[in-house]
């Protein structure tokens, strides 16, 4: 399923991040992540108006690619109330941030492309020391979840039609 080809970027791996979870959160799988960190706070709207939440809470593994609300405030805000008015649309769209089994970001950074939960590949790349999946970028990597672990990304990911 994964291509290995890329090499490990250890600033990448190594730098703190913003989003780093404490052990002391009631639910700590995905989906409890997302609840209770308010730069989720509009992927959690969308996880809830698309029916995903008890899956982000089910037994995973699962590495998300999580857009932030500023990726999400990158779309043209009449297309983002329609997607999240569609909630088939929107479904497809979640679980194209989504791949079967945890994978870190030391696995991240050496693969060229992932398959995700709806089917479509992600592309994955490597420039210079940022990791791009599609034309997102990944901001903070390995928050770990019960069921998963969480990469940030800036940009929304849009599947192929």
């Amino acid at each position: 399923m994964f291509k290995k080809t890329l090499l490990l970027t250890t600033a990448m791996v190594l730098a703190p991040s913003a989003f780093a979870q404490t052990s002391t959160l009631p639910n700590n799988s995905i989906a409890g992540i997302v609840v209770s960190n308010p730069d989720f706070s509009t992927l959690l709207a969308a996880v809830q108006a698309a029916g995903l939440t008890e899956t982000l809470n089910g037994y995973g593994p699962f590495t998300v690619f999580a857009p932030t609300n500023a990726a999400f405030a990158k779309i043209p805000t009449d297309q983002l109330t329609a997607l999240l008015n569609d909630p088939v649309k929107l479904k497809a769209v979640l679980l194209y941030h989504v791949v079967s089994g945890k994978v870190m970001a030391a696995d991240v950074v050496t693969m060229t492309s992932a398959t995700s939960l709806q089917g479509a590949p992600l592309n994955i790349m490597v420039n210079g020391s940022t990791v791009m999946v599609n034309d997102a970028t990944v901001t903070a990597t390995d928050i770990a979840a019960s069921n998963g672990v969480i990469h940030v990304i800036d940009t929304v990911l849009m599947p192929p039609n």
